[in-house]
């Protein structure tokens, strides 16, 4: 277990969302004092936030990252000593809709929360959270390793690479000086019980089967690192840990992926698995024409492993598995959603560094 969070006060931007919403519950088994969320409201309805009572486990606070004077005076009052950033316009569809919105979200969102994190002297370090699309892409098949190149095709892809160089100049400028850690966290397609965000393939097949309808697939041939959220959140709880106890060495950008004997799984491999899992759902191919995303994308995760000791714990069937499992409980109202995602969270091998 990770003890370094034992009795440490969290901050997280983007609490309401998915992953966010799982983080809080993690955070609060690893003995927090206390966790204070800031975020929009959820975007969807159901979501985890609300299914799972997150607002009665943390300090739930709601406002815009955009916001930099309501930010700065929240995040002053939680002294933290970690920050976990999530808050983010996550979707490369919605970019194409409003880059305006998307830009603001993701770049002047993370300089808002880095430039108020500077005037709290308690913060420690601070997990920025990225993408794996960050990085300039020429569909290769060649699994990116943190030091390629960043780039971005659509605006949510450019978005993130911006965050990311915008955070390391933030820490070489003023946090390496005050001994505080700063690291991004480039993670693969993150599937897992609770996400019910719009264009988002598990959620979009949820979708479909409670209308009754056929499922789209837009991309079917895309190949994505996919992974179960508690993977991608012990990386960046692991990573989290390693910046407390020795900022200098671990303040720069890390990949969370599965293995890469476990990573070219396309999108109608996972569709046509998770549904076969769940024992319902069907899937059409969407003819219609659609903005550009990567048809490849791997990352190379070899210095999360050797540098943190992380690893995917779960293989894509094993994710597929406890995905399936928490949409089956949901669908079906058999007991407390709560309890049985801290069943998940209680089950899975978290190591400290």
């Amino acid at each position: 277990m990770l003890s370094t969070y034992q009795g440490k006060r969290v901050f997280i931007t983007g609490h309401t969302g998915f992953k966010g919403s799982w983080l809080v519950h993690w955070l609060r088994e690893l003995g927090c004092a206390e966790i204070t969320g800031y975020s929009l409201e959820p975007e969807t309805c159901p979501n985890l936030y609300t299914l799972t009572d997150v607002q009665d486990h943390c300090i739930s606070v709601m406002g815009d990252v955009r916001n930099k004077d309501t930010l700065e005076a929240v995040l002053k009052d939680a002294k933290p000593d970690i920050i976990f950033h999530m808050a983010a316009q996550p979707l490369v569809r919605q970019s194409y809709n409003d880059p305006g919105e998307t830009y603001s979200s993701n770049v002047m969102g993370t300089v808002n929360l880095l430039e108020a994190a500077r005037k709290v002297d308690q913060v420690a370090a601070i997990v920025v959270v990225t993408t794996d699309k960050c990085y300039r892409n020429h569909e290769t098949g060649k699994p990116f390793v943190e030091d390629d190149p960043l780039g971005g095709h659509d605006p949510y892809s450019a978005s993130k690479a911006m965050a990311e160089i915008a955070t390391q100049s933030y820490y070489n400028s003023f946090f390496r000086e005050k001994g505080v850690g700063v690291a991004t966290a480039r993670g693969g397609n993150v599937i897992g019980g609770g996400d019910f965000s719009t264009d988002r393939l598990i959620p979009d097949i949820i979708r479909a089967i409670s209308r009754n309808e056929d499922v789209m697939l837009r991309y079917p041939a895309a190949i994505r690192p996919w992974q179960h959220v508690l993977d991608a959140l012990a990386g960046y709880l692991m990573l989290g840990e390693a910046l407390m106890k020795d900022a200098s060495t671990h303040s720069k950008a890390y990949n969370f992926a599965p293995s890469q004997i476990d990573s070219a799984w396309s999108v109608e491999a996972i569709a046509g698995l998770f549904i076969e899992k769940l024992g319902q759902g069907r899937i059409s191919l969407d003819q219609q024409a659609s903005p550009h995303e990567a048809g490849v994308l791997k990352l190379d995760p070899f210095r999360a492993l050797t540098e943190l000791g992380w690893q995917s714990e779960f293989d894509t069937e094993k994710s597929l598995d406890l995905t399936a499992e928490w949409y089956r409980q949901w669908m079906q109202e058999e007991g407390d959603l709560l309890d049985f995602t801290l069943s998940q969270i209680k089950s899975y091998p978290l190591r400290s560094v």
